[in-house]
């Protein structure tokens, strides 16, 4: 994964390249997502970071040693950033180096999925479900809750799905499950293999 720098002394709000994700993410959705709860977290992560010591480093190198309000700031920046740039409304099909990594890892693809949508379902409360590659690229699937990311336990985090309520509620109500199980009609995997 590459490193997410600040501009200057200061993260930036990403872009979205895209104002709607078909039927699977409403455009009104990704209004209050996006627009709405990642802009707080930034605001609320560059109002934070002057005199913490950690101004200048790498967003992920923030999220390993932030704690507190910074910490959760600076997490839900990193795994919106990389929530929303791994979708597309024309998704490119995932290539045979990661459709071996799962099968090594998980037996099938279908087996993935399955496991990393019940993860996503069964998660109390508010958080994350992520695939991520340890140190020898044997691929995991974790619960991180709030603003946690897989960098904090050595991972490299590759994909993940939001289930926190704002990410689902308005598309699919109390219906998370749904939810996750439309996410990989949008999945680009080849934004998730470059991770690697």
């Amino acid at each position: 994964m590459k490193d997410i720098m600040p501009v200057g002394d200061q993260f930036a709000m990403m872009n979205l390249p895209y104002e709607a994700l078909g039927g699977v993410i409403s455009k009104e959705t990704l209004s209050f997502h996006h627009g709405k709860h990642l802009k707080a977290y930034v605001d609320n992560l560059n109002k934070a970071l002057p005199g913490s010591g950690l101004e200048g480093l790498s967003l992920q190198e923030v999220v390993r040693r932030a704690q507190g309000g910074l910490f959760n700031n600076a997490g839900q920046v990193l795994n919106h950033t990389l929530y929303f740039e791994q979708f597309s409304p024309t998704p490119r099909p995932m290539g045979e180096k990661m459709k071996a990594l799962l099968e090594r890892s998980f037996g099938s693809v279908e087996a993935f999925r399955k496991e990393f949508e019940q993860k996503g379902a069964t998660l109390f409360g508010s958080g994350w479900v992520w695939l991520s590659a340890d140190q020898e690229s044997k691929l995991v699937i974790t619960q991180q809750r709030n603003a946690e990311n897989p960098v904090t336990d050595g991972l490299n985090p590759l994909l993940t799905f939001d289930v926190w309520e704002h990410a689902y509620y308005l598309d699919y109500q109390n219906r998370r499950a749904d939810y996750l199980a439309a996410l990989w009609q949008l999945v680009d995997w080849p934004t998730v293999e470059e991770r690697l």
